[in-house]
């Protein structure tokens, strides 16, 4: 086995995408060696780190990470590829493999095997980016404690508010309904089979609640990242409703008024977020069951419908400079390594 180079994106400024040539050495002991297929731009946390919206002092949560939220740094975790060699002790992976990565955007990387999964048979090993955000997603839907037939508003049709809403809809949540400003992303809720799709405004409460048997969602998840939806959220749920909070805000503050919907309906604030499970599972689940059951649910998703833009690694400043400014005109913008 020998060195190979590779190339990276890294953010070395607020807004400003470069990207590094990197040399990558044989794995060592319980390592993997990747050559990307593609890899999933996270269009919360990582655009946070894009717009320079992160805490500089924050600590990164991933070996696989480099750098520092201060700059220069080299985000993303969502990689899927081929194993083109293990390392000593590595079990359970062998070369020619189709696994998920949580690595950032390059195009040959080693890789912790404890931070791989092994894609399903026969699923298309681009779609494999999805995992990570479906593990988002069914962390949400077990914080939010679904009961069939209760209804539920989602906030936010991004990939993890489509893929929340659709396991919702798999637990028994009926009506769904979607809340979210772009158009396009209302059509693809629809289509995807929430029951109403609706655009934020001052008379989103009353809509929801005529949607709702006049009393209300039971629950709603906020997953827009727009500190206003918070707010909006607490409107629309019934008495005793639950908001569950999937949104990080990053540095961007959050002004709501606590004085009258949220006091006097008791309505529950429930913070949701994939680095923890929900203490309700108790010793039955634990991050391995939880992958499990992601990688499960993988083939039965439409998971290619939610990819509106591919490109190549190089067109890197391009990507982000679409989320950044025409967010709402997209979904899942994925780099396609095959696209050079």
């Amino acid at each position: 086995m020998t060195q190979m180079r590779a190339i990276a994106v890294w953010f070395t400024a607020e807004r400003t995408v470069e990207l590094r040539e990197e040399t990558v050495p044989p794995p060592g002991p319980g390592e993997l060696r990747v050559a990307a297929v593609a890899s999933a731009i996270s269009h919360g946390s990582e655009l946070l780190a894009y717009r320079g919206q992160i805490d500089a002092e924050l600590p990164l949560d991933l070996p696989t990470l480099g750098g520092g939220y201060g700059f220069p740094l080299k985000f993303g975790y969502a990689s899927a590829g081929r194993v083109l060699d293990v390392g000593a002790g590595v079990e359970g992976f062998t070369a020619g493999d189709h696994v998920f990565c949580l690595h950032p955007h390059q195009n040959v990387y080693l890789a912790p095997a404890g931070l791989a999964q092994r894609l399903p048979a026969g699923l298309e090993p681009a779609l494999g980016v999805f995992a990570a955000n479906l593990e988002t997603a069914l962390n949400i839907a077990h914080d939010a404690h679904p009961r069939l037939g209760e209804a539920a508003v989602v906030f936010g049709q991004g990939v993890v508010g489509l893929l929340a809403g659709r396991l919702l809809a798999l637990a028994g949540v009926a009506p769904l309904v979607v809340v979210d400003p772009g158009a396009r992303r209302r059509e693809l809720a629809l289509a995807l089979g929430a029951d109403a799709a609706l655009a934020p405004g001052s008379d989103l409460p009353a809509h929801v609640r005529a949607l709702c048997g006049g009393r209300g969602a039971d629950l709603a998840v906020e997953v827009s990242g727009a500190p206003a939806a918070l707010q909006a959220a607490i409107e629309c749920v019934a008495d005793e409703g639950t908001v569950v909070v999937a949104s990080w805000y990053g540095r961007k503050p959050v002004g709501l008024d606590l004085g009258g919907r949220f006091h006097r309906g008791r309505i529950r604030l429930r913070s949701s977020q994939v680095g923890r499970l929900p203490p309700e599972g108790g010793p039955r689940w634990d991050h391995g069951r939880r992958w499990e059951a992601a990688l499960r649910l993988l083939p039965r998703l439409p998971l290619a419908a939610l990819v509106s833009h591919r490109f190549g690694l190089r067109a890197a400043a391009e990507a982000y400079r679409l989320l950044d400014e025409r967010g709402d005109e997209t979904t899942q913008v994925v780099f396609d390594y095959a696209e050079g």
